[in-house]
């Protein structure tokens, strides 16, 4: 049984001259596409050989693009099956980041901080022969 047609990607240019590299260029365009519904969910994206081909770039400034996209879930890839506008893309909603007020410089250790952060209050503090603190996470 063949597979439907997919739907076209939307025209992509890239300009050499900018001062943005290729990879973010193109990047943007799919993403914009991706989140405007011009790549509808679960559409097939061409090879990343085929789409430098046709864009007359390399394949590396291609992939660059898709981990990007891919690291944003907004396209999954599966090996033999290829690449896909993410079901689940469309199903999340953005959402802010919010502004946390800094302590006062007093009163903030940075480095009880970052202890604490890497090292929970459930771990076993031990010291080797020099002093160092030990962590045994159980």
């Amino acid at each position: 049984m063949k597979r439907s047609a997919n739907p076209a990607i939307p025209a992509l240019t890239l300009d050499s001259r900018s001062a943005c590299p290729l990879y973010r260029q193109l990047y943007a365009q799919l993403r914009r596409a991706i989140l405007k519904h011009s790549l509808p969910e679960g559409a097939r994206l061409p090879s990343t050989r085929a789409l430098a081909r046709r864009l007359r770039v390399s394949r590396n400034t291609v992939l660059n693009a898709y981990e990007a996209l891919l690291a944003d879930a907004l396209l999954v890839a599966r090996r033999g099956s290829g690449t896909h506008v993410s079901l689940s893309s469309f199903r999340t909603l953005p959402c802010k980041i919010p502004v946390v007020a800094t302590p006062p410089r007093k009163s903030f250790d940075l480095w009880a901080a970052l202890r604490e952060a890497y090292f929970p209050a459930t771990s076993v503090r031990l010291r080797d022969p020099d002093g160092n603190p030990l962590y045994l996470h159980r």
